[in-house]
């Protein structure tokens, strides 16, 4: 069985610690093979996911937003924000399929009026992995559900296959994505939800608060996959006290011993909480 690590693939070679020139040239060709490499096995990975598991992207999708009222129904250039997230998603090589959960009607017939596959769920639940599971609760002969963020409207296809990479390892049960911190703004605020990891890439702990200095910093990406025996499991499970104090659910998992796996990303963020988190985000699309 596969296993690839995907989160390691760094620039080890730094020309101020070479030697001479010589030296660099030849740390520059070696860490030019080590990522083709890694690219190699990523694509492997994926195509091996795609023959050999059954994958299902769910986008939670609710109406009522405190800060942003209507947000999945937003016009960004001609198309709803829910719409731009399902084709981005569509477009991961991983995914055998791609469901709206909401619980809301306008939402309901909105993507199926664009051709999307949605369900309707409970109003009661209180995350998106909960919503999550009452979809996977419906669905047969699912190995892998990616819960998608709804308010993501330009997300990568290369971030959702990375993580479904994940489970080419049998032993991963929830994976989620990292990326390096660049800047103290996002290391000093709350808003940025910090990680610490083991050497093996497996969480040890979400926080608001930093871990470490900048450069030793990682910032979690809020897309997760589950195993479909895990997120069954953990939809049950009574919220912890860290959960609560910190007000992420990533840590009820750990909590109860689930091993949550690490991917690092390349690419960023851009969910939308505000209208001005989307007045932003369109002036960086040029929209």
């Amino acid at each position: 069985m596969l296993a690839v690590d995907f989160t390691n693939v760094h620039n080890s070679f730094n020309r101020k610690n070479a030697e001479d020139a010589d030296d660099y040239e030849v740390s520059r060709v070696m860490n030019e093979s080590t990522l083709r490499s890694q690219r190699f096995l990523c694509v492997f990975a994926v195509n091996y996911i795609c023959h050999m598991t059954k994958i299902v992207g769910i986008i939670p999708s609710r109406y009522a937003s405190t800060r942003f009222p209507a947000k999945p129904l937003v016009d960004i250039a001609g198309k709803s924000m829910i719409q731009r997230v399902y084709e981005q998603a569509s477009k991961a090589a991983s995914l055998r399929d791609v469901i709206v959960a909401t619980d809301d009607q306008r939402i309901f017939d909105h993507v199926l009026g664009f051709g999307g596959k949605v369900m309707m769920t409970s109003s009661e639940h209180q995350s998106g992995t909960d919503r999550c599971a009452e979809v996977l609760s419906r669905l047969e002969n699912v190995d892998v559900v990616i819960n998608i963020q709804g308010d993501e409207p330009f997300i990568e296809p290369k971030q959702i296959n990375q993580l479904a990479a994940c489970f080419a390892n049998p032993q991963t049960q929830i994976a989620t994505l990292i990326k390096k911190m660049d800047n103290q703004v996002d290391l000093e605020s709350d808003t940025v939800v910090k990680v610490s990891r083991t050497a093996s890439n497996k969480a040890i702990n979400f926080s608001r608060k930093a871990f470490s200095t900048l450069d030793a910093s990682y910032k979690h990406i809020g897309i997760y996959a589950y195993r479909t025996d895990t997120l069954k499991t953990i939809s049950k499970l009574p919220q912890s006290s860290n959960e609560l104090r910190e007000r992420l659910e990533q840590l009820r998992w750990l909590d109860n011993s689930f091993e949550i796996q690490l991917a690092e990303t390349e690419h960023e963020s851009n969910s939308v909480d505000t209208p001005q988190d989307l007045e932003r985000l369109l002036r960086q699309q040029n929209l």
